[in-house]
């Protein structure tokens, strides 16, 4: 193989993998599922020499179900591409989601795995015993 001198070798351990802008990548990917995009709240913290990322954002109730989606499909991709960002940067990302109280401020998490998504939300379930088998009339 031919080696060509004009470009310089570099070694990928000493190349540096630039950070994210995670604050306005959460920002661009969630205000348009908000009513009010002012009531949009992110935090961001970086730790163990900037390889993981904690991502905390609050915003409205009202919205929760816009940004979540049907089934949590839009927060599960929004989480994919924040992943994929950081993955790129060599680090590991974790978002969390507040609810926003009345003040301004956050309250009680959501959890990261809804149990009832979708589904029959709250309806009693069916009993899985043996249905009874159809009776047929005959008329003569």
């Amino acid at each position: 193989m031919s080696s060509n001198k004009s470009v310089p070798e570099t070694k990928s351990s000493s190349v540096q993998k630039a950070s994210p802008d995670y604050v306005a990548l959460v920002r661009f990917l969630i205000e348009p599922f908000l009513e009010s995009p002012t009531s949009l709240s992110i935090d961001c913290e970086k730790s163990n020499a900037n390889e993981r990322v904690w991502i905390r954002l609050a915003f409205e109730g009202a919205d929760k179900g816009r940004v979540f989606g049907r089934g949590g499909r839009n927060i599960q991709a929004i989480r994919t591409v924040i992943q994929a960002a950081a993955q790129a940067a060599g680090q590991s990302a974790h978002l969390d989601i507040y609810d926003s109280d009345s003040s301004g401020g956050a309250s009680r998490r959501e959890s990261a795995s809804r149990s009832n998504s979708g589904g029959n939300r709250g309806l009693p379930r069916r009993s899985s015993g043996p249905k009874p088998s159809p009776k047929f009339r005959i008329d003569d």
